[in-house]
């Protein structure tokens, strides 16, 4: 489970293996793995451009930053959609949101709770504005499924920050937590070198977060599978 079994520290995973640990076996059904991102900026940094950055970014073969599809977990169908950190940090760009959509229209139309575990340092800025207007695009897409009478389940692995967390991540009908997941908007570096005040302790970590009300549960790794198949019956989807 990637977890270290003296102190429960939880380990980054990739995308593949999060579906693995979640999916019951051989149930996940991949859709829109054609979908690749463009460059519509032309964008270039530090003598590197970011047609080369995404045409080799996933360490683990990943083509984008998130993997969606049909699944069962626990015997429950859903649709599910996990965002793999290893890709770009995770960030949030026009395919990233495009997926998202997509996942989002096939739990409406086949009536599938929405499961989406994310994992992502934010939005994509080498994609500008177009990576921005993602943030409006999957909220507008959850507003629909909301309106269906869907149901969300939002998990919140470390890191969780940025546009993700200002937008879809923080949206679910119930939000679970891994343990000491780091969530927020802007990270506590940036946020100290701005104002210059020391953060509270544990500040943006999951833990923090419950005890304020931003998300409902905290839930181990080991146990995910078992609570999301709870949830999802209790919630009668």
């Amino acid at each position: 489970m990637h977890v270290c079994p003296e102190c429960g520290y939880h380990f980054r995973i990739n995308g593949p293996t999060r579906v693995q640990q979640l999916a019951d076996e051989g149930s996940f059904e991949e859709m829109a793995a054609e979908l690749i991102s463009s460059d519509p900026l032309g964008f270039e940094s530090l003598g590197k451009k970011y047609a080369d950055r995404i045409g080799g970014a996933g360490k683990g073969g990943a083509s984008e930053a998130i993997l969606v599809g049909k699944a069962f977990i626990r015997g429950r169908g859903v649709m599910l959609a996990v965002m793999d950190f290893d890709f770009l940090g995770g960030s949030m760009g026009m395919v990233v949101g495009e997926k998202f959509c997509i996942a989002v229209d096939r739990a409406i139309a086949e009536s599938l709770p929405l499961v989406v575990v994310s994992a992502s340092g934010g939005a994509r800025m080498h994609e500008g504005v177009v990576s921005l207007g993602q943030m409006a695009k999957t909220s507008a897409a959850l507003a629909k499924l909301d309106e269906a009478g869907g149901l969300f389940i939002s998990v919140l692995t470390d890191p969780t920050t940025g546009g993700v967390t200002a937008s879809f991540a923080m949206l679910g009908d119930v939000i679970i937590a891994e343990p000491e997941a780091l969530i927020g908007f802007a990270g506590p570096r940036t946020i100290y070198q701005t104002i210059k005040i020391e953060l509270p302790k544990g500040f943006q970590r999951s833990e923090f977060l419950l005890e304020h009300g931003f998300v409902d549960m905290i839930v181990k790794r080991k146990d995910l599978r078992s609570e999301i198949g709870r949830l999802i019956d209790y919630c009668g989807k």
